[in-house]
Formats: C-alpha cells, structure tokens, sequence
C-alpha cells in the first residue's frame, strides 16, 4: 500500500522545489486548447511563451501540463498566472492528501487517480491537479495518460455541451472523469474478491490470507483517497452558499454536488465489500478450524477403538506362571475373535451416537 512518506524539511519550503513523484524521467509537455461554442483552437509546446500568446480571457481556455520534473517550466507557468509556490509545492509533492483551496481568485483542486494494475493485485496512483481561474482551467499529471481523451475529442467535435460552458464545467467533467476511475478501479476489485471467495471454498491454501489482506490495503487505499474528495467537493457546497468564489457559475454547483454524492456512494460500496472481505477471511478460518475438527475427531475415534484392545494385549502380555488362559489350545484365536468383536461393538455404538 502506497504510503505517506516523510518529507525532508527543504522540501516544504516554497522556494525549495521539488517533485517526489515516480515519474522522473517524462518529457514536460504543454497542450493548450481554447475554444468557445463556435470555434475550438488546440496548441501544443514545451515553451510557454509560445502558448500565452493564443491565451484567450474572453474563451475558455485548457492548458494541460503532462509531467512535473522540470521545475524551472512549472516556476515560468504559475508565475505568469500569478499562482503562489505554496501551491506548486503542493503540485509538486505527490505524497500530499487530496485538498482543497481558495486563494488569490484560484481554486487549487489536487486528486488523487486510481486505477488496477495489469496481471497484478496492485494499483496505479497518480496525482492530478487543477488550478481555476477567471477563464482558464490549468491541469497538472505526473506523466501523459489517455484519462482525458474523451474529454479532448468531445471539445474536438462540439460533443454536448462542453463547449457552451466555462472553466468550471471544464472542472466538473475532468473530476467526474477521475471518479470513474475509481470505479473502475473497484469494480475491479469486486472481480478479484469474488474469485477470492470461490477460491475459498476449495481451497485452504494460506495464500488466500495474503490476498485478503492485500485486498483490504487497496480498499483502504481507495478510502484514503475519496474521503478528503468528499470533504472538499462539500467545501464546493460551502462556497455556494457563502458566495465566496465568483468563478464557478451559481447554475454549476449542482454538477459537484452530484460528484459528492458519488463519493458517498462509493464510500458504501468499499463498506459493503470490506465486509465481505471480512466474510471470506471468516469463511476461510472457520473452514480450517472444521478440518481440524474433523481430523482430531477421526484421530479420537482411532484412539478410543485402540484403547480396549491395548488393554487386552497388555494384561495377556504379563509375564505370570498363573494364568491358565495361557494353557488354552485355542486362547490366541479366541482373544483375536473377541478384540474383533470389540472393535465392531465400538464402531456400531459410535455410528449410533452420529460421532462420525
């Protein structure tokens, strides 16, 4: 399970930069699309300079930075949309939770995208951030990915109403894009939990514990991730209400409203299915517990039947003169007969008693 690391001093500080992400070695690539519902305009470039120059205020503009190793890059966009280094540290710094902030007229957003491992139990995480401003909605991934593809093709082709809307709807879709993710990502899960339940059921091999418990890190995982997306898509509510953010449309916070109630939808599902997680894991001790209930038993019931008959042989292993059984032409086959008939009396009575 991914887990918080403990970031070194200098690295929080805003004019010490630097990316803790995986992604070190992706090319920074810049991708500007501005459009309105009559004519959409897509730019691509590594130099900013060349890309502000097609900035249009008075259309929507998307500008979506793939990879954050240069830092140098970064500094020359946040400082000409006048976006503070705390910020580009919290962008930069992949360890942080997801969060939500309002300042200078910008709204940071920073998310957290899940998705399965191929042919593996692992899970993808990816850090995705927006910063929303008058006119322009600015995104930040750790490296390039198809997570918006759709998106892209429908601003493309004038797909619905993506393109009669500003930044904020712009927002909306892309954080409705991550959440599917998340589906995705526990649908997933759900597949694997069920065969994970067949296998136990036929099966007592310990491995079905690791996978249990490997399962349960990336619920938690999962968890981890959506609950502070709930609390800051409730704080989207909150401006609503308190008028505190002029840049999304007052017509809009409905959008995220329907994000916070499929947070809290799948918030139940991870419930549901830790539940059966815990179900199997239950299942699956209760089934070693019956087979060693059922091996102890068969070893008692050998042993009860053992008992008598090494009572017999003990005594006529005696070494007395006195015993006149010992004179017995047909004792030996005599005392076999009766231990026979010991042994069937035994297994009779215990059939009756339903003892196995």
């Amino acid at each position: 399970m991914r887990k918080i690391r403990n970031i070194k001093t200098k690295q929080l500080q805003p004019y010490n930069l630097e990316y803790t992400g995986l992604h070190t070695d992706k090319k920074v690539e810049i991708q500007l699309f501005v459009y309105d519902d009559c004519s959409v305009a897509e730019y691509e470039n590594d130099i900013i300079s060349d890309l502000r120059k097609h900035i249009d205020l008075n259309k929507t503009n998307w500008l979506n930075i793939h990879g954050l190793n240069n830092i140098a890059l970064l500094k020359v966009v946040t400082k000409y949309f006048n976006i503070d280094n705390f910020i580009l540290s919290d962008i930069l710094n992949t360890n942080k939770r997801t969060k939500l902030m309002e300042e200078k007229e910008t709204l940071f957003f920073n998310i957290k995208s899940l998705l399965p491992q191929e042919s593996s139990d692992d899970i993808r995480v990816e850090q995705i951030s927006f910063l929303l401003k008058k006119g322009i909605l600015i995104s930040f991934q750790e490296k390039r990915s198809d997570f918006f593809t759709h998106i892209r093709e429908r601003i493309r082709t004038n797909s619905g109403i993506v393109r009669t809307k500003k930044a904020d709807y712009l927002l909306y879709i892309l954080l409705d894009t991550v959440i599917g993710n998340f589906y995705i990502t526990l649908e997933n899960e759900e597949d694997k939990i069920e065969e994970l339940i067949d296998f136990t059921k036929s099966s007592a091999d310990p491995i079905i514990l690791e996978k249990i418990e490997k399962h349960r890190d990336n619920f938690n995982l999962l968890k981890r991730s959506i609950i502070p997306l709930r609390d800051s898509l409730y704080d989207i509510k909150s401006m609503k209400d308190d008028d505190v953010f002029d840049e999304i449309e007052h017509d809009n916070y409905s959008f995220f409203t329907r994000l916070y109630q499929k947070c809290l939808e799948l918030l139940e599902q991870i419930e549901s299915d830790m539940g059966l997680l815990e179900s199997a894991s239950n299942f699956f001790f209760a089934a070693q517990a019956h087979k060693m209930n059922e091996i102890m038993k068969t070893l008692t019931v050998i042993s009860v039947i053992f008992i008598p008959l090494t009572f017999i042989v003990g005594v006529y292993g005696m070494n007395f003169d006195n015993m006149p059984e010992l004179k017995y032409h047909n004792g030996y086959f005599l005392v076999v007969c009766f231990m026979f008939m010991v042994v069937i009396a035994m297994v009779v009575y215990f059939k009756k008693r339903r003892w196995f």
